[in-house]
C-alpha cells in the first residue's frame, strides 16, 4: 500500500510540473453496492453523500485534455457507508466549445467503513464515464457515473461491487 501511494505521489508530482490548470471540485454522490453470494444478488437502499477534492488539467490538444484528480468520496449504501480516497485519471474530449465527454480509470483506497474495514480490500479499481461544461472564468459543472470493476470483499463466497453517480461543480485556477 505504501509503495502504491509513493508511486501515485511521484507520478502526480511529475505531472504537476507541467500543469496547465489546477482546480478544486465537490458535489453529491448517489451511490450503492451490489452484494453477490452463492449466485444470489442484492442491492440495499442507496446512499446520498458527498465528494470533494482537487484536480490538474493538462491540455494535450485543443480538443483533448487529461485530468487526474484526488477526491475524498463518501460512498456505499444506506447503513453501509464506505469512505474512499479516489484517484481518477479522466481523458476529456471536447465535442463542442466548453462541453467535454470524459472517460477513464480510477483507483480508490478504502479509508473508513461503517463497522470497520477488516472485511474489505484496501483498493477498488473502477471506470468513470461522464460529461462536463465549463463557463468562462473557471467555473465548471460535471456529472459522472463510476462503477467498480473489482470485488472489495475479502470473504470467500462474497462479492461486493460499488457504483455511484456524481453531480458537482468546481473551479479551475
Amino acid at each position: 500500500m505504501k509503495k502504491i501511494l509513493l508511486v501515485v505521489a511521484m507520478v502526480a508530482f511529475g505531472l504537476t510540473a507541467n500543469a496547465q490548470k489546477f482546480g478544486v471540485k465537490g458535489g453529491l454522490n448517489f451511490s450503492n453496492i451490489t452484494v453477490n453470494t452463492s449466485g444470489l444478488s442484492a442491492s440495499p437502499d442507496g446512499r446520498t453523500s458527498f465528494y470533494i477534492g482537487g484536480l490538474v488539467d493538462f491540455t494535450i490538444s485543443e480538443k483533448f485534455h487529461i485530468q487526474p484528480e484526488v477526491l475524498f468520496s463518501s460512498e456505499g449504501a444506506k447503513d453501509a457507508d464506505i469512505s474512499f480516497v479516489n484517484i481518477p485519471v479522466m481523458a476529456k474530449y471536447y465535442v463542442a466549445e466548453n462541453f467535454s465527454l470524459q472517460a477513464g480509470p480510477q483507483i480508490g483506497f478504502v479509508v473508513d467503513a461503517e463497522g470497520g474495514t477488516d472485511g474489505l480490500e484496501t483498493a477498488n479499481f473502477g471506470l468513470g464515464l461522464g460529461a462536463g461544461y465549463e463557463l468562462e472564468g473557471g467555473l465548471f459543472f460535471d456529472a459522472r457515473y463510476n462503477f467498480g470493476l473489482s470485488n472489495i470483499a475479502k470473504a470467500d463466497g462474497f462479492e461486493v461491487d460499488t457504483k455511484s453517480f456524481q453531480v458537482g461543480l468546481g473551479y479551475r485556477f
